[in-house]
Parts: structure tokens; C-alpha cells; sequence
């Protein structure tokens, strides 16, 4: 599980990396508000960990703006403030849970656990992955080992066609009728373009291709050729 841990305090950043690390977890770790949220809008994470009081930008307006970009991935606000309104502030700009510091480690640990399991829960009709491919249907985003990949409208919608039945031949004609509604054959090679300019997204600049074509019967969305 990858997690973005935002702390400006080096001391309890050093301690957090360290635990989470231990735990098995895989940190980024920012020290402002600005270089977080730009770490978030870019990578892709399980969960992000944000203090409340940081440099550059606070994290309440960080969260704000991720949950305004269409961001929705569980947040865990840490902070010194405690009071009732303190927590609903937190609560209403976008954050998931609310921890006040200072907290043992393993209450943090449980409640990044129950932050996952929830996001599991929920993500099935939203959230589509093959291999090391994902897809966030809510903010259109996806992303290839936490790599993000930019794709225009169409390429999305086959994307999301060609996960829908991972592992699975689709043939030409289910792609014609299914993601460009037509139940005809156009005469023209629309798909075949398409496929290789998804190709050159998802599959060039990595190691094992996802993307496969099968002559004369289809394509094949699998990690297995």
C-alpha cells in the first residue's frame, strides 16, 4: 500500500516513515502544503496521512482542493487541535478520519487500515485494476505503477471497456457497438487506431505489455500474453 505522508515536522515525519516503512508500507513523504498537493494531484496513493498546520498552503485548503479536483482518496487529518469544532472543520473541508496528536502508533495503524478497507468496500463499481493498471472512474484518472497517464475521452472509454473484461478477447465489432455505439462496420480502421494509440500509453515505456492484439480474432486486455 502506498501511502503520501504530508508532516513539516522532521522529527515526526522521521518517526512516521520509519514505523510505516517497518509496517510495510511504501511512503512519500512531503514537507509543505504546496509540494504535497502537487505529489497528490500527480501520483497515485492508497491513503495520504496530512497534518492540519503546514507550511505554504494549510491542509485543510490542501484537502479542499483535491476533493474540488475530484480527488477521493481516504484522508487522515493529524493535529494538535482537538476541539469538537476542530474535528468538524476537518471532517467538513474533506477529511476521511481526524487524529489528534499526540497519538500512539498503533491507533494511527489501525485507523489507516480501517481508512483501506473501507476505500475497498466502496471502490468496486469505481475503481477498476489490472496488473499494475488503474483506473478512478470518479476523477478519470490513470495511472501504471503510480505512474500517471494522461488519455483523451475516447481512449478512456475503451480503457475502461477493455478492464470491464480483462483477460477476456473482445473482438471488433463488441468495441464498435460498446464504446462507439455503432452497429455497423464503418469501413475504416477507427478502432485498430485507437488500440495502437492506447498501446503506446499503457504499455511503451514499461517492461511487460498489457495490451494485446490476437489476428484475425480480437484484443485482450491481461498481464499474460
Amino acid at each position: 500500500m502506498r501511502i503520501l505522508l504530508i508532516e513539516d515536522d522532521h522529527q515526526a515525519a522521521a518517526y512516521l516513515v520509519k514505523g510505516l516503512t517497518e509496517s510495510g508500507y511504501v511512503i512519500d513523504h512531503a514537507a509543505d502544503g504546496e509540494q504535497g498537493l502537487n505529489l497528490a494531484l500527480c501520483e497515485t496513493y492508497d491513503v495520504l496521512v496530512v497534518d492540519r498546520m503546514l507550511p505554504k498552503r494549510d491542509g485543510l485548503s490542501l484537502i479542499r482542493m483535491l476533493r474540488a479536483d475530484g480527488n477521493q482518496t481516504p484522508i487522515l487529518i493529524l493535529s494538535a487541535l482537538g476541539e469538537v469544532d476542530d474535528r468538524v472543520e476537518g471532517l467538513r473541508s474533506g477529511g476521511d478520519d481526524y487524529l489528534i496528536k499526540p497519538y500512539a502508533f498503533s491507533e494511527l495503524l489501525a485507523r489507516l487500515d480501517a481508512l483501506v478497507r473501507r476505500r475497498m468496500e466502496t471502490k468496486t463499481d469505481t475503481y477498476l485494476k489490472v496488473a499494475d493498471l488503474e483506473l478512478n472512474l470518479l476523477n478519470h484518472k490513470v495511472s501504471r505503477a503510480g505512474q500517471l497517464i494522461r488519455l483523451q475521452p475516447m481512449e478512456l472509454r475503451l480503457l475502461e471497456f477493455l478492464m470491464r473484461h480483462a483477460a477476456q478477447v473482445v473482438t471488433r465489432t463488441m468495441l464498435l457497438e460498446q464504446v462507439w455505439d455503432l452497429h455497423f462496420d464503418p469501413q475504416t480502421n477507427v478502432v485498430d487506431t485507437q488500440i495502437s494509440r492506447l498501446r503506446s500509453k499503457i504499455d511503451k515505456d514499461f517492461d511487460k505489455p498489457l495490451l494485446h492484439t490476437l489476428r484475425g480474432i480480437g484484443y485482450k486486455l491481461d498481464e499474460l500474453a
